[in-house]
């Protein structure tokens, strides 16, 4: 159990950020691939980039999720100063207080929205208190970084689409299949470069291990984590928009189940979806159903089609033997090619930083956030139920 959560939290966090860019294609190695800095970017020899300098003050409310941890990582790396935290339940405020001792430890929610030399809000709090929170961040004059799912219904959605244009705050869902890993960041570079010609389709896969002996009771409630497609399928969503470039899409079928957890009558283990939109086409499946016999939590897999060739991910693991994660395997008109990802810098906390400083859109667009946002909670509850036979 120990070592399942370590992988797990090396994933989310990733908190040595290394020098990245794009090489131009026709020097890309058969083997690896090493690139220069992004513009601006100080490097250190060739193991990290160093942080950068505090640009902004932020604080933290609700430690629910371990994704906490990657995400406040990431606003330091970008430049951000952690300068207090709130949390109700003692074990999490005690863990996070040794994990980050700078930190002062609010008294209260009010606290935190009170202080007006803060910022940014970081937030990993329950699924459906999540959206509520955002809103009062918002509403307080602060922009707001939450994990996903960000929003669990469609009256949530609603509501803070609302908000946010009312305060012009910023309201940010990390993402961190795609921002905290650098062979997706590095796929993105290659797409963006034209090396597999116009996307056509993503398929993404999002298995995870369920660990039921380690899983607080809302876990296994639909009302408070959204549902399997809105929860963990939130991910592919986003990379669907993203590297097809599409700003309209639409659900052509989604379906969800419980299959194989009849004591947790709340829970669903299955859900698979199909999308169209203006750029591409796109396949999500997301289950509860990595075996104890993998490595890591889950083998996160992203295929990107292209008119002239196709990107393989494998975020987590290669099962065909190379060790770790952030495996990309490129095919083009020429040949087949593995490019090690491990020195890509992950630029989405510095992006932010900056966007909440020049009021600017470069980490993600607010309309894209919420597109991703959407597309997940329609697709999760036009879903069909699946009844299988035992």
């Amino acid at each position: 159990m120990k070592k399942e959560q370590a992988d797990r939290r090396r994933f989310i966090r990733d908190s040595v950020a290394t020098a990245a860019g794009l090489a131009g294609l026709s020097i890309l190695p058969k083997e690896t691939s090493a690139a220069p800095a992004s513009p601006g970017s100080k490097i250190i020899g060739i193991t990290g980039r160093k942080k950068a300098a505090d640009k902004i003050r932020f604080s933290v409310i609700g430690l629910n999720h371990g994704h906490i941890y990657g995400q406040t990582q990431a606003v330091i790396r970008g430049g951000g100063q952690l300068v207090s935290f709130y949390a109700p339940e003692p074990d999490l405020a005690a863990a996070f207080a040794k994990r980050f001792p700078q930190a002062k430890q609010a008294s209260s929610e009010k606290e935190v929205l009170e202080d007006n030399t803060v910022q940014l809000v970081v937030s990993a709090a329950i699924p459906d208190e999540r959206a509520p929170l955002g809103v009062r961040v918002m509403k307080h004059g602060k922009d707001y970084m939450v994990d996903k799912p960000g929003i669990i219904t469609l009256d949530q959605l609603a509501e803070v689409r609302k908000v946010q244009k009312d305060t012009k705050r910023i309201y940010s869902i990390m993402y961190s299949e795609r921002f905290e890993n650098k062979a997706t960041v590095k796929a993105g570079e290659l797409v963006k470069a034209g090396a597999i010609g116009k996307v056509i389709q993503t398929i993404g896969l999002g298995p995870h291990r369920v660990n039921p002996k380690s899983r607080p009771e809302w876990f296994w409630d639909k009302k408070r984590f959204g549902g399997i497609i809105c929860d963990i399928g939130s991910h592919q969503f986003d990379q669907y928009l993203f590297f097809t470039n599409s700003t309209k899409a639409e659900v052509v079928a989604s379906q969800v189940g419980n299959t194989n957890h009849p004591q947790y009558p709340k829970f669903e283990d299955f859900g698979d979806v199909m999308l169209r939109g203006d750029g591409g086409v796109g396949y999500i499946r997301v289950d509860w159903f990595t075996p104890d016999g993998l490595k890591t939590w889950g083998d996160g897999r992203l295929t990107i089609l292209g008119t002239e060739g196709f990107i393989e991910i494998r975020k987590n693991i290669d099962i065909g033997g190379r060790e770790g994660g952030n495996h990309l395997f490129l095919t083009d008109q020429k040949e087949t090619r593995y490019i090690d990802s491990s020195q890509v810098n992950l630029p989405y906390g510095e992006q932010l930083v900056n966007d909440i400083l020049n009021r600017t859109e470069t980490a993600m667009s607010q309309e894209h956030c919420f597109l991703a946002t959407e597309l997940a909670l329609k697709a999760q509850k036009q879903a069909q139920t699946i009844s299988l036979k035992v």
